[in-house]
């Protein structure tokens, strides 16, 4: 592990995210990186999607899952982990540890999206149900920890999931390496610190902008005041659903991010109808917000003309969700 230490956190760095790849390479196969003029049209920029929403799990938490439990020695193995999640983070756990042979628990709100907790449970973890909302759940799954001696896995104060979902960015800039700009969805901040720490370190110019939902601004408002902060959490959309910021993600973010948006959950619903119409694959409001952002009078000017990867993060909608979005329309 390498990277700068602080309060127990290092900061993963290229050469990091290039041993995830090294690791996840024989679990995960890469995701595909695909141009929709359709949606370049509306944008005003050639417009790229990166399909993390094809993964195994269905959401781009995947490679982290694998990046760090295939590292966890043997007693921590016995041990087991645990983690909190509304669903994706959840899955990622359990998916790696089933592959690696380590017990696993999932806390998830008690109202969680019933597919991504049928999935958890699926994959073998065991599935806890706590509280109103991810932050109560990360709660209990602290307690539970502490109780039971198991691996706490964050969602987001997490080394070495940051630099496995940076593969995503690794892999998007191997196939098209001139990409200008790269726009990723934010709930604790893992996808876009990783993101920033590839793309700046392959190439200074890349402009990278995060997007949280309006709901749920907790993330953006401690990147712009640059201080921990907790918010009113009442975003429907899942994957960007955390009330408070998260230190790592924040720390690398604060320092490699060009830019940070709000779009509204309305606009992240339209934005979803319109990936799958375009795409022709299944997209979950959250992993629509970067085409969202693209969308907005925030980011929107700044994207025209260019060349710009969209980090499509997750597909992960119930019938009822679905039927819900396709009807809003």
């Amino acid at each position: 592990m390498s990277g700068t230490a602080g309060e127990g956190l290092w900061e993963p760095t290229l050469r990091d995210v290039l041993a995830a790849q090294r690791r996840i390479r024989p679990h995960l196969a890469p995701t595909p990186l695909r141009p929709y003029p359709s949606l370049g049209r509306l944008v005003g920029a050639e417009i790229w999607v990166k399909h993390d929403n094809l993964q195994p799990t269905g959401a781009f938490k995947v490679r982290g899952g694998i990046n760090l439990i295939s590292q966890l020695d043997e007693d921590t193995r016995r041990r087991g982990v645990i983690a909190a999640s509304t669903g994706n983070h959840g899955q990622s756990v359990a998916y790696a540890a089933r592959r690696f042979g380590v017990r696993a628990v999932v806390c998830v709100p008690e109202r969680a999206n019933p597919v991504k907790v049928e999935g958890v449970r699926q994959l073998g973890a065991e599935v806890v149900l706590a509280g109103r909302d991810y932050d109560q759940a990360r709660e209990r799954c602290e307690e539970l920890a502490r109780a039971r001696g198991h691996r706490y896995i964050h969602s987001g104060d997490e080394p070495d999931l940051i630099a496995g979902v940076g593969t995503h960015t690794l892999e998007l800039l191997e196939e098209q390496p001139d990409v200008e700009a790269i726009v990723v969805p934010v709930g604790g901040g893992s996808g876009a610190a990783g993101a920033a720490i590839v793309a700046k370190a392959i190439d200074a110019r890349i402009a990278v902008y995060a997007v949280g939902s309006a709901q749920a601004p907790a993330a953006h408002d401690a990147w712009r005041e640059g201080r921990p902060v907790e918010r009113p959490n009442a975003t429907r959309a899942e994957g960007l659903a955390t009330g408070t910021s998260f230190e790592l993600p924040q720390r690398i973010m604060r320092r490699l991010l060009d830019d940070f948006v709000l779009v509204e959950d309305v606009d992240l619903f339209r934005a979803a109808r319109l990936m799958i119409e375009a795409t022709r694959t299944l997209v979950e409001p959250a992993g629509a917000a970067a085409l969202a952002a693209a969308l907005s009078p925030g980011l929107a000017p700044r994207l025209r003309g260019r060349k710009v990867a969209l980090i499509c993060t997750g597909a992960n909608l119930s019938p009822a969700q679905l039927r819900d979005l396709m009807a809003s329309g």
